[in-house]
């Protein structure tokens, strides 16, 4: 397929995104509603900032999601170190709120425009960044083709191609070639990525190891944890975390099932999206259930049954409110949650079999005595009730799962690295311009 047709191809792609700039605004104000976006900062998505750009180097770095914005926290930890300033987008609630929880105001944090002319325009005449650096598999063509046109360098670090977007793309490799080609370098998770990514057009191509293995353990307000511990006191407890539709009730069967043998039995559910919680807590409500809210303030009575978690930014709180932790989206919705932070803090893990999104994760923890799934709820109950009684038998599991984590260490370092010819230059320029202003 000549050069002229696939120029014509994504000219056309970047035009039609400028034609349909002025009705996507319904769109975005309808997932506002639906909690998907951030209502007060729906402009950001058109590429406005309400924050000045900071002078000197700037480098932007992007994650879409929660898992992908917690898996660069370290690398851009490691970058805000040598003096840079750095811009992070996210492009959903979830990742703002690890964004903050995890970085504060060290990072100015932005949604990340929408992939269109207009939106893009907007976006980097104001930030004008020095360097670009992607996580996982961000591929937006208006984004890349934008920001070469404009020189500004770019990196795709913890790089993964999945079966499905790899067979994608193979369909459309006039498209993906004239794409990745744009990538100054690729930072591959595994071996079979970074091939993908060749055969795609990408070049040079490294490998890594996974970004996510190398977080650090999430933070707590230790007074209030402190306060929480001494409302439900000794009582046995166990957390549902970042739980989907139809698991809430399947952890209030399980409650039900552990409060034969264990009578003070207090369960913690943290839902994956809190828009969700009214929602939740009517339903356990109706199943006759004392439920105290997080987000306003119920207090932990010895009659509460359930503590639902309906706050956002506050994982290193309930993470350390119990040792036995169920993860949620492995029984009901598909696919499992990272596991990582829940070993690092020394919990016993549990999930259910469907774990596939986190296949690469979830293997060496699961080998290593780290994690154990459960089949269905009734297995839950019953590996609840076994580690509940067997303190010997939780901290067995929490100690395998940490020991797995650290062994699979080793992709920031290599992955700061790989990013040196880049990040170097920016911060010579930037002590330099330092000093002269002294």
């Amino acid at each position: 397929m000549s050069e002229r047709w696939v120029r014509a191809v994504l000219s056309t792609y970047r035009w039609a995104g400028a034609a349909a700039y002025p009705f996507v605004g319904g769109y975005v104000a309808w997932r506002a509603s639906k909690g998907m976006e951030d209502g007060p900062r729906r402009r950001e998505r058109y590429g406005f900032a309400a924050i000045e750009r900071p002078a000197g180097q700037l480098i932007w770095v992007h994650a879409a999601g929660e898992g992908e914005a917690l898996a660069v926290v370290s690398l851009v930890r490691h970058l805000l170190s040598l003096g840079v300033a750095i811009l992070m987008t996210t492009g959903t609630v979830e990742s703002a709120d690890a964004v903050r929880e995890r970085l504060d105001d060290r990072v100015i944090h932005q949604y990340v425009p929408l992939d269109l002319k207009p939106a893009l325009a907007h976006f980097l005449d104001h930030w004008r960044p020095d360097l670009a650096i992607f996580a996982e598999s961000e591929i937006w063509p208006t984004t890349i083709l934008e920001l070469h046109s404009r020189r500004v360098p770019q990196v795709l670090v913890n790089g993964r191609l999945s079966d499905r977007a790899f067979v994608s793309w193979r369909k459309r490799a006039f498209l993906a070639e004239a794409l990745f080609e744009h990538f100054a370098l690729v930072v591959a998770q595994t071996g079979t990525d970074a091939e993908r990514f060749r055969s795609l057009g990408a070049r040079p191509v490294t490998v890594s190891g996974s970004l996510r293995t190398d977080v650090e353990p999430p933070p707590v307000d230790e007074l209030e944890l402190r306060r929480l511990g001494n409302e439900i006191g000794a009582r046995a407890r166990w957390l549902a975390f970042a739980t989907h539709e139809g698991e809430e009730m399947v952890a209030a069967a399980v409650h039900r099932l552990l409060a034969q043998r264990h009578p003070d039995i207090l369960t913690v559910v943290v839902p994956r999206n809190p828009a969700r919680a009214d929602a939740v807590a009517g339903r356990l409500a109706t199943a006759g259930l004392a439920v105290a809210r997080r987000s306003r303030g119920d207090r932990i009575s010895p009659g509460t049954e359930i503590l639902l978690g309906d706050t956002r930014g506050e994982t290193g709180l309930y993470l350390r409110l119990a040792e036995i932790v169920f993860l949620g989206r492995s029984l009901a919705g598909g696919g499992g949650e990272n596991p990582l932070e829940a070993s690092l803090l020394r919990r016993a893990v549990l999930a259910g079999q469907d774990v596939s999104y986190f296949r690469e994760l979830y293997q060496p923890l699961v080998a290593r005595g780290g994690v154990r799934l459960v089949r269905d709820g009734e297995m839950l109950a019953g590996a609840v009730n076994y580690l509940l009684r067997n303190r010997e038998a939780r901290e067995e599991i929490g100690a395998a799962g940490a020991a797995a984590v650290e062994a699979m260490r080793g992709a920031l370092a290599r992955t700061i690295r790989d990013l040196e010819p880049f990040v170097q230059p920016l911060v010579v320029k930037a002590r330099l311009e330092g000093s002269a202003r002294r």
